[in-house]
């Protein structure tokens, strides 16, 4: 199912997140289970699967590493679940300095100050792969994807760097 087609949107990562978000709620207010009620089995059953539909690519579309996903596959490149190792040195410094700040945070004599130092890093990595897979994606061309396919890999390693780093902090709270 191409997502972007069910929203009416164009087939780009760079999307408008408002219009997405007023083109959700239009569809689900005609699809709306409760709105078929009176309807036949079939037209209830036709109901739920559409409403789930469209539950699954607005939450595909909202998120940008998804987005981006989909659009590759879309263009025929799926890198679901795939394993592939980097051969980018400064990018696996990077994560290695990374993981062992996060590491360190529990025996730091300031945790607070290094938990902001990891998240600048982590924000700032992430705001320039976004950049990058931006233009990547711009261009719709099978090198063009082939990095594009290479930056999202990456940005799962910075989203889930941060999923670790919220973790840890909700530890130090508690």
């Amino acid at each position: 199912m191409n997502y972007f087609q069910l929203f009416n949107l164009p087939a780009q990562f760079d999307l408008n997140l408002t219009e997405l978000s007023s083109r959700y709620i239009k569809l689900q207010c005609q699809f709306h289970p409760d709105k078929h009620s009176a309807g036949s089995e079939r037209d209830r059953l036709l109901s739920v699967q559409q409403t789930a539909n469209i539950n699954d690519a607005y939450h595909n579309l909202k998120q940008p590493l998804l987005r981006a996903e989909h659009l590759l596959a879309l263009r025929g490149l799926r890198i679901d679940d795939e394993q592939r190792s980097f051969s980018d040195p400064m990018f696996l410094m990077q994560q290695m300095t990374l993981r062992e700040q996060l590491a360190d945070i529990k025996t730091a004599t300031d945790p607070d100050a290094v938990i902001d130092n990891v998240e600048r890093e982590l924000q700032q990595a992430k705001k320039q792969l976004l950049a990058e897979l931006t233009t990547a994606l711009a261009e719709d061309k099978p090198e063009q994807d082939q990095q594009a396919a290479d930056l999202i890999r990456k940005l799962k390693f910075f989203y889930k760097l941060q999923h670790e780093l919220e973790l840890i902090e909700q530890q130090l709270k508690d």
